[in-house]
């Protein structure tokens, strides 16, 4: 589905990373853990095509990355969800009106109506739905922009620290929503920083756990 082969990455001359290589596999479960300013973010970005390899091949659902055209790129979006680290609201909509801005903005507003409850229902956001983004938690924040990134049906969800800023309880709530998405087929990449949060899923989810360090991508050892 999403394949790094030999890619380098890296700003203004200084390599972040170099021959890193990686496959999502359909219906895998991985973890990426790392230091901070190892380059998580930029491994990710480079998975979902937001950026382009300096060296190197990513190929997205069997397409070349960088050979995709600005179209080519947002319909390969489609089939990729992603939570961002720091989830960005229309705070002037209301909760369900930003979860649904996906369907809205790539002309699928007839989708809206079927999927629209019962993904707020399943993500525990139905009594807030028109509730405004400032009224919210930060966990139900978080569950908010997962359901946004799901809500286009996606084959991938890629989440950066999608629980780096709740406490354990709301993380492990998120937690099972993903190993959820996981069990239905989707291919999930988490990238986070919290051993104990990993340690704590290994027995609800068959996960790969992937450290990237100096520059390099590599498994993590049992002691995990």
């Amino acid at each position: 589905m999403i394949e790094l082969d030999k890619v380098s990455y890296g700003y203004g001359g200084t390599a972040l990373f170099s021959q890193l290589s990686l496959t999502l596999a359909p219906g895998s479960f991985h973890f990426l853990t790392g230091p901070s300013g190892a380059g998580k973010t930029t491994l990710l970005r480079l998975c979902y095509a937001d950026l382009r390899a300096t060296a190197g091949k990513v190929r997205i659902f069997g397409q070349d990355a960088a050979s995709l055209d600005r179209d080519a790129v947002a319909m390969s979006r489609r089939r990729i969800g992603v939570v961002h680290q720091d989830c960005q609201f229309l705070d002037h909509l209301s909760i369900a009106e930003n979860i649904a801005l996906p369907l809205t903005v790539s002309g699928r507003e007839q989708e809206v109506s079927g999927n629209l409850q019962e993904l707020l229902n399943w993500v525990g956001l139905g009594p807030q739905a028109n509730q405004l983004p400032p009224q919210l938690s930060g966990g139900e924040r978080q569950r908010a922009a997962l359901a946004r990134a799901v809500i286009v049906s996606p084959e991938i969800i890629i989440a950066d620290e999608p629980t780096g800023n709740v406490d354990w309880e709301m993380s492990q709530r998120l937690l099972s929503l993903l190993v959820e998405l996981n069990k239905m087929g989707k291919t999930i990449l988490i990238a986070t920083h919290d051993l104990a949060m990993i340690r704590s899923m290994k027995a609800d989810v068959s996960a790969r756990v992937l450290r990237l360090k100096d520059g390099q991508l590599m498994q993590a050892g049992s002691e995990l």
